[in-house]
């Protein structure tokens, strides 16, 4: 992934603004505000310089789930959403990559409504630090979900509406317990670029290799360490697994080539595998004898998780790949590519992947797996998240779509909510919603 800060911050400024339209939208906006009522004025709360969230029974209604008053603007949602299509800049490392693969994707039926929108918390401010890392939003239960938000871990409760800090790197963080290969002085200002959040233990990775591990039922940082003072040390992906006798691992991508696991049993740094490129995301196989790899390289690997020596190369993607995940069975794998598309496989015959599903307007930066294996969700760099039926062969598919850049999004364990990041400077927000189901057995008894 790119390393130069200068470039990303030239890069982000391009593909994260909504551009020349969101300005008129704003400036448009606001010249309406100004003049409207105090009553227009409270509906959307713009009296405390906020916006009020938006709830499904409002949304039923007519509300734009953003909160976005399409009926003062000079543009219409359809017309914004083509204008977006047509002027978003997806980035790409290999020149017209996004184009080349139309003739074989899958087509499916957007025909799918597995989950509904539930709320839109406005209060909730996610944030990325580096365009091409997407992967900051956690959900541990329906309820519960841990994001960004500029220097801080935030906590947000949303069946209490309540949110919380429960880390901040901004100054000086360091190890409140004393382990064996812990930095004990810790660090200062941590450019957190990516999270990971399982059960009760939350991981940051940082853009100089940090890592800083916090145990989410006790106060303080439980363990630091830097995985390597390479000057391209980014953390790219943080994967948290437990391992068939139960212990904690979690393994650590890194700009540097290497795939590092660390036991949070023992808090030692237990393997370490080079590759020929950086590596942007690894997945583990739910048996934990697989480990999928993707980075700057057209070619994936699936690799041998106990010594990392190449099973299979992965052919066919056309870009650099920053997201992959196992579906529970555990027979069957996805990647994400900056060429637009998904990837999925199958180890019983890797010579090709089984289906190739495209995306919208950008780069596939996330891709999650229901824990029950029935759906697979993959996200944009912006405004689209695709939610696939996997059990009918990835045939119909649900298209949330909305307006910003996507921060990470997150299926909570019991497959309940899902959870999507938003960041934008005037809507950014955390998307909830629900999971459909049918309980029409329950007529029966009527």
């Amino acid at each position: 992934m790119s390393h130069q800060q200068g470039d990303d911050a030239e890069h982000m400024a391009d593909e994260y603004e909504m551009e020349d339209v969101d300005d008129d939208m704003n400036e448009d906006f606001m010249d309406r505000e100004l003049g409207g009522s105090d009553s227009e004025v409270d509906e959307y709360g713009y009296l405390d310089n906020r916006f009020a969230d938006t709830s499904s029974a409002q949304a039923r209604r007519g509300r734009d789930i953003q909160g976005i008053p399409w009926e003062r603007l000079s543009i219409t949602r359809e017309k914004y959403r083509q204008t977006r299509l047509e002027q978003y800049k997806n980035y790409e490392n290999i020149q017209h990559s996004g184009v080349s693969l139309q003739k074989e994707c899958k087509i499916t039926k957007k025909e799918g409504n597995y989950y509904e929108f539930r709320h839109n918390s406005r209060s909730v401010k996610s944030t990325i630090l580096h365009f091409q890392l997407r992967n900051l939003v956690w959900a541990t239960s329906k309820h519960d979900v841990y994001l960004m938000s500029h220097f801080s871990v935030i906590h947000w409760n949303s069946l209490k509406c309540n949110k919380s800090e429960v880390l901040n790197v901004s100054g000086h963080v360091a190890p409140t317990e004393k382990h064996p290969g812990s930095l004990l002085e810790g660090f200062t200002q941590t450019q957190v670029s990516t999270l990971a959040v399982k059960k009760n233990l939350l991981v940051a990775g940082g853009f100089l290799g940090e890592l800083i591990c916090k145990n989410l039922d006790r106060p303080g940082v439980i363990f630091c360490t830097r995985t390597t003072y390479d000057d391209n040390a980014i953390t790219n992906a943080v994967e948290i697994y437990t391992t068939p006798s139960g212990a904690t691992h979690f393994t650590a991508s890194n700009n540097d080539c290497g795939v590092r696991d660390f036991d949070m049993e023992k808090f030692q740094h237990s393997r370490h595998f080079q590759f020929p490129w950086a590596v942007n995301h690894s997945s583990l196989s739910p048996d934990g004898k697989l480990l999928v790899i993707v980075g700057d390289n057209r070619n994936g690997l699936l690799v041998d998780s106990r010594d990392g020596k190449t099973i299979s190369q992965l052919y066919g993607h056309l870009d650099f790949s920053f997201a992959s995940a196992w579906h529970p069975e555990g027979i069957t794998f996805a990647t994400g590519n900056q060429d637009k598309t998904c990837r999925i496989w199958d180890i019983r015959n890797l010579s090709r992947s089984m289906a190739i599903l495209r995306g919208n307007l950008g780069a596939i930066r996330s891709i999650r797996y229901s824990s029950d294996g029935r759906f697979m969700a993959m996200a944009e760099p912006a405004d689209f998240v695709h939610i696939f039926d996997v059990k009918n062969d990835y045939e119909e598919e649900q298209e949330i779509n909305f307006f910003g850049e996507i921060s990470g999004i997150s299926f909570s364990p019991d497959t309940d909510s899902l959870f999507i990041g938003v960041w934008d400077r005037t809507y950014g927000s955390l998307l909830e919603y629900g999971r459909r189901r049918n309980y029409s057995y329950l007529d029966s008894l009527i």
